[in-house]
């Protein structure tokens, strides 16, 4: 309106300002039908005109329910010929309604907004919900595992079982042909009782085979005897096995039981996220229809606004043509009729566009309606979310509270088991005896047994000679039964020791032929038959990958070498065929001020797994010095020394250890006037028993704490050197031969093997601060 007036005269203007001034008094009728909406909004006070109605579009404005029907039901107000008064209460109405318009688009974008929001956490909740049934899977994977290895456990025991019960039958089946036999042997003496009663010439005769009788009918009491012996060990064998068969039955039921109860909370949580999700989908088809009606009042308002703009425009034509009317004020009364009768078509057209409001004002209730629905949803809806979210993040904190404790327990772990292997000693020392072999010397009574009273039960072991029974303590005593399992679970936790960054030496010594190449290489292709180098090597690449989950890394080096004729050679290296023909080069062996020990120029190779340190191994058993004597077919003639080097660096904690572990292969002592060595092989007898002589020395200086130590005699002396008389962690099998014309060799092992159980070194102490080698990849 502004507008149209400054664009005219100013008589013009003048003019119209007089006809607005009388039309005021009817105006103001109109307007306090809407003093409720007014008082909310500064409409008044704003510019008069169109322009006012823009700036006041701008503000937030707040309608209520009551409001909003106020101005719905709004009706016109004034004199019947007030056209001029009807326009300006129909302009400020239009005004109203497009702030109710506003209000009702940003009521609409808040909607939107919180709606995305809500979308937005739904989503996250169900990817923490995934992680969740991730996690929950790899738990159940873990005890399937665990479950697995114990029926596997089973099962070996079971096998073990039903062995026993063989050898029991076998032996009930033996002691039932020994009673027959028996019988007849009764039988036997009397009929030759009679013959000597019914012939005197035949009396000596008689006596001599009734003494011979005799004497096989006491041997055989005393196998009688020894087989009711065993029979009543394999009973206990057997109950021992029940009870341990029945532990593992206790400790599956306890599992399964855990597992029984982690798979309903797992099912629990799929249901309440199948719910959630069902609920999600509702709200979502809800959300989608009120879309749609809301689309389609938006249409029906453009309609409105159209219909609305066509009418400004009609009410502008007819202020021009009241103006011109004003102006000529000697129109005739056919134009006031026409005036009239184009007021009345208005008329009829604002009670068209009041019927059209009425249907938006219900539309609008319906819509308003749904946005509550649909509010009410989504509080049902962000009041789970919370709930669920509640419920992980009580997860999480029991998860960071587990791993805690996990790494505690580790660290305890590792301080208790280092703390134990102390207390029992840095030199510990192993006796294993090995099973008698066909070519063993015959021999009326066993040259080896085993006390049996409690304090020496698994400890101590007896050597007869002579007669004389002479008996030895060590920290374990394995007889010919005992497997290459049972021999590795007492030295695993030494080999524990390696990877928390100690220096570990486990060496094997005894006479030709006493088993030591068994014990520490054992069979490979048998798995129950691998000795402990190939399970120490496997149990270390088990525990890293374990302690991968506690942040640790681990580096790995394998070297292998054999001391042959007091000279070393590389067994990895691609000249040893060469050296082999004796066009070997020299290596130094060098310890320094920290105890590691180093060979120059070695060859050294990082390992990443157990296939290839087979590999290694199998190419370093082909190198390697034997050769056969009278006293074993594949007699070693030289020292197996295998070292693994491990570094390992812990991220979290910024904490690195060194750790190394040695096992030693030795090569036998034996006697010349019993191996029949000659040429090369009495070469090699003398080099080996004159290593092991300076070992001997080194032992007995130990033992006496003398100044002066010689580790320099000999080169494997030397290079045991940080082993025995440092700082690292050592245990000795002694391996003992049960063949009686192998008594002497047994009993200077084990007299042997009790100076070095006697003897006292250094504590050991853990490399943990040497900085690792920054080139150093960590797998």
């Amino acid at each position: 309106k502004n507008g149209g007036l400054e664009d005219r005269p100013f008589e013009k203007r003048q003019k119209v300002g007089t006809g607005r001034m009388m039309g005021s008094t009817t105006a103001s009728r109109g307007r306090q039908a809407l003093a409720v909406v007014n008082n909310r909004q500064d409409l008044a006070a704003g510019a008069g005109g169109l322009g006012g109605t823009e700036g006041s579009e701008s503000g937030n404005v707040d309608f209520t329910k009551e409001e909003v029907e106020a101005l719905l039901n709004e009706r016109p107000k004034g004199k019947k010929f007030d056209l001029k008064g009807k326009m300006e209460q129909m302009t400020d109405y239009i005004k109203k309604l497009k702030l109710c318009v506003r209000w009702f688009q940003i009521v609409e974008e808040q909607h939107i907004q919180e709606k995305e929001k809500l979308r937005i956490t739904l989503e996250s909740t169900e990817r923490m919900s995934k992680e969740t049934e991730v996690s929950m899977k790899e738990k159940e994977e873990d005890f399937n595992r665990i479950i697995a290895e114990l029926r596997m456990r089973n099962a070996s025991i079971q096998e073990n079982l039903a062995k026993e019960e063989s050898m029991k039958l076998d032996a009930i089946d033996c002691h039932k042909r020994e009673k027959e036999a028996r019988i007849a042997m009764e039988k036997l003496q009397a009929s030759l009782a009679e013959e000597l009663a019914k012939a005197e010439q035949e009396k000596l005769s008689a006596n001599q085979k009734v003494t011979s009788l005799n004497d096989m009918y006491k041997r055989l009491q005393e196998y009688n005897t020894s087989l009711q012996q065993y029979n009543a060990k394999l009973q206990t064998d057997l109950a021992a096995a029940n009870e341990s068969v029945k532990r593992v039955e206790k400790e599956k039921s306890a599992i399964v039981e855990n597992l029984s109860t982690l798979r309903g909370q797992c099912t629990l949580l799929q249901e309440q996220l199948t719910s959630s999700r069902a609920f999600h989908d509702d709200a979502v088809k809800q959300r989608e229809s009120v879309v749609k009606e809301i689309g389609i009042l938006r249409v029906e308002l453009q309609q409105v606004r159209e219909d609305r703009d066509r009418q400004l425009s009609q009410v502008h034509a007819l202020t021009a043509e009241l103006v011109k009317f004003r102006e000529s004020t000697g129109k005739s009364v056919a134009e006031l009729d026409n005036l009239t009768l184009k007021s009345n078509a208005l008329e009829e057209t604002c009670s068209s566009q009041r019927e059209q409001l009425r249907i938006l004002q219900h539309q609008l209730a319906a819509a308003t309606e749904k946005l509550k629905m649909a509010d009410l949803s989504a509080s049902e809806t962000r009041t789970e979310f919370e709930e669920q979210r509640q419920v992980i993040h009580e997860l999480q904190d029991r998860l960071a509270d587990a791993e805690l404790q996990i790494i505690e327990g580790e660290r305890l772990r590792k301080k208790l088991h280092n703390t134990i292997l102390e207390l029992k000693g840095n030199i510990r020392v192993f006796c294993r005896v090995r099973p008698s072999l066909p070519d063993d010397g015959p021999g009326t009574e066993p040259v080896v047994s085993y006390p049996t009273s409690t304090e020496l039960l698994g400890r101590g072991i007896d050597l007869v000679q002579s007669g004389q029974k002479l008996p030895f303590t060590f920290d374990k005593v394995f007889s010919h039964e005992a497997s290459q399992q049972d021999v590795f679970v007492e030295i695993s936790q030494l080999v524990q020791s390696a990877l928390d960054g100690y220096k570990v030496c486990i060496f094997a010594y005894g006479q030709t032929g006493s088993g030591k190449t068994f014990t520490m290489m054992g069979k490979p292709e048998a798995p129950e038959h691998k000795g402990l180098i190939p399970r120490s090597l496997e149990q270390v690449f088990q525990t890293s990958q374990v302690l991968r989950s506690q942040g640790w890394k681990y580096k790995m080096q394998a070297s292998m070498l054999e001391i042959y004729n007091e000279s070393i050679r590389d067994l990895l290296s691609a000249r040893s065929s060469s050296e082999n023909l004796g066009a070997g080069k020299q290596y130094t062996i060098r310890h320094d001020s920290d105890g590691n020990t180093s060979v120059s120029d070695l060859t050294i190779v990082d390992v990443c797994s157990m296939k290839e340190v087979s590999t290694l191994l199998y190419q370093a058993a082909q190198s390697r010095s034997v050769g056969r004597t009278e006293m074993n077919e594949q007699s070693s003639r030289s020292h197996f020394v295998f070292t693994l080097r491990i570094y390992g660096v812990n991220e979290s904690t910024e904490q690195q250890v060194q750790g190394v572990l040695n096992l030693i292969d030795l090569a036998g002592s034996e006697r010349l006037s019993r191996s029949g060595a000659t040429g090369d092989r009495l070469r090699e007898t003398q080099a080996i028993n004159k290593s092991l002589s300076c070992l001997s020395d080194v032992i007995f200086a130990l033992a006496r704490k003398e100044d002066h130590v010689p580790f320099r005699n000999s080169k494997l002396t030397y290079l045991l050197q940080p082993c025995l008389g440092g700082d690292s962690k050592t245990l000795m099998f002694v391996n003992i031969s049960p063949d009686p014309l192998s008594v002497g060799e047994s009993l200077c092992s084990l007299r042997f093997a009790a100076r070095v159980n006697a003897c006292e070194i250094g504590i050991p102490r853990r490399q943990t601060i040497r900085p690792l080698d920054s080139r150093l990849s960590y797998g």
